[in-house]
């Protein structure tokens, strides 16, 4: 059986190596590459791949948020994330959205060769070191355990975390309140909740902060 895979990927060099890594394997085929969220729904319309490799970090869009909007216009399509973003603040939120992996950027050819095997028999990809901690936390949470989080971080919701990441590339309350077509009080809100989680006390440390985490 041949497989179709669509990419979803700002950085043409990393996709043309990704393309030619995932034609190597008989059953694969790159239908098409994607650079933005629009071209991504566009291709996806045109093309209904059986799989589709999103970057959740593509400029200024938000990829958990382009997971969602695959699966509401092609449910059949599995995705398997593949990112630079730590899979510790970012695995368990592409899972919630619906991909069925995860993987970052630095892992070897052969690990991504098997996260895309691994996705398409319908069953959950991660890193060793990610299901560990999954396991740990699964534990943790059934034996009532109520140890501190490892990062703050990943205590941020969804949307706040869209905010921190935005405000870290250099965004303002207005021109984010603008993309993520919120009101300027919203997003208010959103920051001072974040400070609190955070432990800063400024706007400026906050900031600071988001562009320290941004560059990791």
């Amino acid at each position: 059986m041949n497989y179709s895979v669509l990419i979803i990927d700002d950085h043409p060099l990393f996709s043309r190596g990704l393309s030619q890594l995932i034609e190597t394997q008989k059953d694969y085929k790159v239908t098409g590459i994607a650079k933005d969220h629009d071209e991504a729904i566009k291709m996806l319309n045109e093309l209904s791949p059986d799989l589709a490799i999103v970057d959740l970090n593509l400029g200024q869009e938000d990829g958990l948020e382009l997971i969602k909007d695959i699966l509401a216009l092609k449910p059949q399509t599995k995705i398997l994330v593949l990112s630079m973003h730590d899979e510790r603040y970012y695995a368990d939120r592409a899972l919630k959205a619906g991909a069925k992996g995860y993987i970052m950027k630095e892992e070897a050819e052969s690990n991504v060769s098997t996260a895309i095997n691994t996705v398409m028999q319908g069953k959950i990809y991660l890193s060793q070191a990610e299901q560990k901690r999954h396991d740990e936390l699964a534990l943790n949470k059934n034996s009532n355990n109520n140890s501190e989080p490892i990062d703050l971080v990943a205590t941020l919701s969804d949307r706040q975390l869209q905010i921190f990441t935005l405000l870290g590339k250099g965004l303002g309350t207005v021109e984010i309140a603008e993309k993520l077509k919120l009101s300027i009080k919203t997003i208010d809100t959103h920051k001072e909740n974040m400070k609190e989680k955070l432990n800063c006390e400024s706007a400026a440390e906050l900031r600071k902060m988001a562009i320290e985490w941004t560059k990791k």
